[in-house]
């Protein structure tokens, strides 16, 4: 009976941990897709209709978002999604700074030359692509192609970061990333007129690194994401 009993509580807490974890990708998705707005007042109800979770569900989730700064309780009013203002561009872009140079000094040391061979091809691809495409009469830079630049735009840095092998590390730069791809949704979304700069500067990153040159790699990531803060802000 105790071995039921065991297997039993077992099973629920997995169930639970399951349902906590669909909870939190449900919003962040919606997050994500405009369906939740940066500054939005909230309710636990709504959040049920939109993930189709139950209450209990919810409930537990809340306490993540508000350590992650993802919503926070406004009193008399409810939960509010996190606002996409100077203080959470500085800090995002802050935060992503100190992670990301160090973990490219690191990926320029040991990163295998095959990784950094596909990250080269795949933006050399990407900005040979757009060369066409602006050349291209019909039309100029499709969404398509702006998509797929944005994939590989986040792909390098999360390469970069998950290199590390550090679970903390890459759990903490993921919840900065929603807070980033909020900022940029609202203010530096990539478009046609930043595309093959950013990818420029993402190719004078993997150059460094391919040189094996952390300090270089380190001052390149560096000019790439204080140019990303500086759009946000609005300086450029």
């Amino acid at each position: 009976m105790k071995t039921f009993a065991k297997r039993d509580g077992a099973k629920r807490d997995r169930e639970t941990v399951n349902l906590r974890s669909r909870a939190y990708e449900s919003f962040t998705q919606r997050l994500l897709a405009d369906e939740i707005r940066p500054g939005q007042f909230i309710s636990q109800r709504e959040l049920v209709e939109l993930t189709e979770l139950p209450l209990g569900a919810i409930r537990e989730l809340i306490p993540r978002l508000e350590a992650e700064g993802l919503v926070k309780t406004v009193p008399q009013r409810g939960m509010q999604v996190a606002h996409v203002d100077l203080n959470l561009i500085r800090d995002a872009f802050q935060f992503r700074l100190f992670l990301e140079r160090e973990a490219v000094a690191v990926f320029a040391q040991e990163a295998p030359e095959a990784t950094i061979a596909g990250l080269l091809d795949d933006h050399e691809r990407i900005i040979a692509a757009c060369a066409e495409a602006e050349a291209d009469t019909g039309g100029g830079i499709q969404p398509a192609l702006l998509k797929e630049a944005q994939d590989i735009d986040w792909a390098l840095h999360l390469t970069i970061i998950d290199a590390l092998g550090n679970a903390i590390v890459s759990d903490a730069y993921r919840v900065n990333q929603i807070k980033i791809r909020l900022i940029k949704q609202s203010k530096t979304k990539l478009n046609t007129a930043v595309l093959v700069p950013t990818m420029r500067e993402h190719l004078a990153i993997i150059h460094a690194i391919r040189a094996r040159d952390p300090d270089r790699a380190k001052a390149a990531i560096g000019t790439h994401i204080l140019s990303a803060r500086d759009r946000a802000i609005g300086l450029r």
